[in-house]
């Protein structure tokens, strides 16, 4: 991915490790199915002073869907205990590469972070150049957050049946084209296989290659391959609300920032007793 204003390189984190008003953030995320520990993963390695962003305790405890964006009050809490301050410089990496770090990035940036940045090629590009690491827990210093949530950068099941109903946005979803057309079960049980109606299918991996973004002009062509008019709002999807962000990333990145994500995705919506589409995108 060339330099763009939403990643910085493995070099210039190298080079400024332990700069005052800078928080590392190391946002891994697995499938449940995968059986992995992003924070035992964590302790284990991470670039020094990162602090571990847990996309699954930092989230609304009173909803049955997985890691659904909490309150201001809890993510003010969160973030502060962190040591993560709402005006500080936040870079933001997973151990995929570029998997889960585009969703912290996006819900910082919606609760009103003012600079936050995803670090290129994330862990294995730093580990691959023989960058430092160190393990277990590193000091927590105190922060201010008072976090703000975007609310436009978020809709609800219903707003999503509402926008497509009426023809005011278009739904793209992040997930493998078998599982957006019905084909292959879904991870989590009680959710029916197939996608919303109307909605258009760019899987994560045609957008993301060895962990990094591709270029622009592989995005655009891929957005149009879609069947998606950029120039139209856009809500992003997908199984639980991780991989959407991607593809908001990708978006952004090709200036046509979505409208809103769809925080419950087809894990909601799959679970619900709103209509199924299975095969292609209509």
């Amino acid at each position: 991915m060339p330099e763009d204003s939403r990643f910085v390189s493995t070099e210039w984190l190298a080079a400024h490790l332990g700069a005052p008003n800078l928080v590392i953030v190391d946002a891994s995320w697995h499938m449940p199915a995968t059986g992995r520990s992003g924070h035992d993963e964590y302790l284990e390695a991470h670039i020094p002073g990162a602090m571990f962003f847990d996309i699954d305790a930092i989230s609304d405890p009173s909803s049955g869907l997985p890691h659904m964006l909490p309150t201001e009050t809890l993510f003010t809490g969160a973030m502060e205990a962190l040591g993560i301050g709402r005006t500080m410089k936040i870079v933001v990496y997973d151990t995929a590469g570029l998997f889960s770090a585009p969703r912290v990035w996006w819900t910082l940036r919606a609760f009103g972070a003012v600079d936050v940045q995803i670090l290129d090629g994330g862990f294995p590009k730093w580990l691959a150049e023989g960058r430092p690491t160190e393990s277990g827990q590193p000091p927590r210093y105190p922060s201010r957050f008072d976090a703000k949530l975007d609310r436009n950068w978020v809709v609800s099941i219903d707003e999503v049946a509402k926008r497509l109903a009426e023809g005011s946005a278009q739904v793209l979803d992040a997930r493998a084209a078998e599982r957006f057309r019905g084909e292959a079960p879904e991870p989590r049980a009680g959710v029916r296989p197939g996608h919303i109606p109307g909605a258009r299918n760019l899987p994560v991996s045609e957008v993301v290659k060895d962990g990094q973004l591709v270029d622009a002009a592989t995005i655009r062509a891929a957005v149009a391959a879609a069947g998606i008019d950029p120039s139209r709002p856009v809500i992003t999807s997908c199984g639980s609300g991780v991989t959407a962000a991607i593809l908001w990333l990708a978006l952004d990145v090709v200036g046509a920032p979505p409208k809103a994500l769809y925080d419950g995705s087809w894990t909601e919506w799959g679970s619900s007793d709103k209509p199924v589409a299975t095969g292609p995108a209509e």
